[in-house]
Parts: structure tokens; sequence; C-alpha cells
């Protein structure tokens, strides 16, 4: 039996294009500061000097061009998720061949990578643990934009007084919202440990 294939036309992809695009454009501040926060999360240590913004800059020109068609069921933000895991996974599967390749080249009687396991992808229990505790961590300071501002300068190694001085924060602002944050992580830490 012969299949038949559709071929998307022209305007097909435009109109597709202006739902990503007005869906990214629709996402709320918090959920940008999330999408930050799950590019940072995918890209840690991503070998060839990729950042995390280059990650999702990749995730969201691929769903705007079609290269990865956005499931109108899935919420935008899940799925550029799972398409920075994505690129990130075939970054890492990319350096892990070639290191592979270079080391067999230059030594043939060595068969795999000696740091293969200090550079290993975690597996995805342990990632799938780190984005569900992010993302409870992120609904639980959703309203406070200071205590955002700082998870988000931790995320990228800032340190206090940067932190402080990117965001136009007085020292006593940040102690007072760090007592806050951590009061409200230590309430909340029992109902994510269930």
């Amino acid at each position: 039996m012969e299949r038949l294939t559709i071929a998307p036309n022209a305007d097909d992809r435009g109109a597709h294009a202006a739902d990503v695009a007005s869906a990214i454009d629709a996402l709320s501040d918090v959920d940008l500061v999330r999408l930050q926060a799950l590019a940072r999360l995918w890209s840690r240590d991503l070998p060839g000097g990729l950042g995390w913004s280059d990650i999702l800059h990749e995730a969201i020109a691929r769903v705007l061009d079609g290269s990865r068609p956005w499931p109108p069921d899935v919420p935008i933000l899940a799925f550029l998720s799972g398409v920075m895991r994505s690129i990130c996974n075939d970054h890492w599967r990319r350096a892990r061949l070639e290191q592979r390749l270079l080391v067999s080249r230059d030594d043939p009687d060595q068969r795999s990578w000696p740091c293969e396991e200090a550079h290993e992808v975690p597996d995805p229990e342990r990632v799938l643990a780190a984005a569900q505790t992010l993302a409870n961590v992120y609904r639980l300071f959703a309203g406070d934009l200071l205590a955002l501002k700082i998870i988000a300068g931790m995320a990228d190694g800032l340190a206090a007084r940067e932190i402080c001085r990117i965001h136009d924060m007085s020292e006593l602002d940040y102690d007072t919202t760090r007592r806050r944050m951590r009061r409200t992580l230590l309430r909340h830490q029992q109902n994510w440990s269930k």
C-alpha cells in the first residue's frame, strides 16, 4: 500500500513559526528565568566552549525553522527544555566520539577514553530529579523578583557582591532575601523529599 505524504507548503511553515514566536513572546519573566535556568542545567560543562545562551538560541532556532516541530499539546517551556537537552546530548556524544577517535589514532592499544567517567552526562534519573527540584525552587519563588535574581546569579556562579552590583541590590536586601529564601526552602524541603 502506498503512503500518501503531504509536504508542508511555505504558508504552513510560516504559521508554525508565527505560533512558536507568539508562544515564546507570551512567556512571563518567571518563565524566561526558568528557561535560562534549564539551559544552564542542560549545558553545564558542555565541551567546545558552548554556553547556555548558545544552546537556548539553537533550540529556539530549530523550533522556529521547523526542524524540531512543536506539538500543540506540549507546553512550549517543556518542549524547549527537551530540545535543549537533545542538543546538549548530541554535543556530548560527538565530543566523546571525537575523543575516542583521537585516542585510538594516537594509541591503538587504548580502547577507551581515560577520563570518560569524569565527563559522562549524568544519568537521566539524576537529571530529572535536578530539573524537578529546580522547577520547585522557581515555583516557590515565582512572586519574589529579588529571590529570582539571586538564584539566577548563583546559577551563573556569581559572588554575592557581583549579584548586588549587577541587579543594583543593597547588601541588606541581598542578606534579607537570602534569609527569607533559606527559611522558605527549609519549610518546603520535606515536601520535596517525599
